[in-house]
């Protein structure tokens, strides 16, 4: 049976204290899916850092219409505080995402991986993906055209991840774990909560917990 043209989407960042908040897109047909299957796409949780850096380069430079929203802490913290639900960010998110590539191609179906209810980005669509048929799913990167946008978003996470630790002189950690918190206290030495607000998304625990440990140090 044909594949039909389609887009799929996915995210990186949601569960990480430090960095941004990434969602990526990728439209995808027979050839591409084809592309996929031949340089060993998958979901990028089996993935090393490295081997997801390479993939993304891949895809990329293959030319398949691929689209990346970018929310840095900074911003991220404010739509936060004016939604305060993390799931309409993340579907205001998946919806850009998804508009910005049917401005480049058009596509009859979108797959995002399950995340809330899937009215939340139907209802964030706009003009361009009003008339687009919508599947969220559970383990929606057992879809070749989600695990490459899941690729891709991990892939721009890292680099900006660096980027940001580079930019204050303090290495991120990844995640949500106790080296998050020992960082978080060495910026907050350093800079307070507005310096820590420009790296990191304040609603999570780590940032009373980062509070104590600097009160404790």
């Amino acid at each position: 049976m044909a594949i039909t043209a389609r887009i799929g989407t996915d995210e990186a960042g949601k569960g990480d204290f430090f960095g941004p908040l990434v969602v990526a897109a990728v439209w995808a047909d027979a050839t591409a899916e084809t592309l996929f299957q031949n340089i060993g796409v998958t979901d990028s949780k089996k993935l090393t850092d490295n081997r997801a850096r390479t993939l993304a380069r891949q895809i990329v430079d293959s030319k398949i219409p691929t689209t990346l929203v970018v929310i840095g802490p900074a911003k991220y913290n404010e739509l936060h505080t004016k939604m305060r639900n993390l799931n309409r960010l993340l579907a205001w998110g998946h919806a850009r995402a998804i508009e910005n590539i049917l401005e480049m191609r058009q596509a009859p179906l979108a797959i995002a991986d399950q995340f809330g209810d899937e009215s939340l980005i139907t209802n964030a669509l706009m003009k361009n993906g009003k008339d687009i048929e919508l599947h969220q799913m559970h383990r929606g990167e057992s879809e070749s055209v989600v695990a490459a946008a899941s690729i891709l978003a991990r892939a721009e996470f890292l680099r900006r991840l660096s980027m940001l630790g580079s930019q204050i002189g303090v290495t991120l950690p990844k995640g949500a774990g106790p080296p998050v918190d020992t960082a978080g206290a060495q910026i907050l030495r350093r800079g307070g909560m507005d310096l820590l607000a420009t790296v990191a998304k304040c609603h999570f625990k780590n940032t009373q917990k980062a509070q104590r440990l600097l009160v404790t140090s």
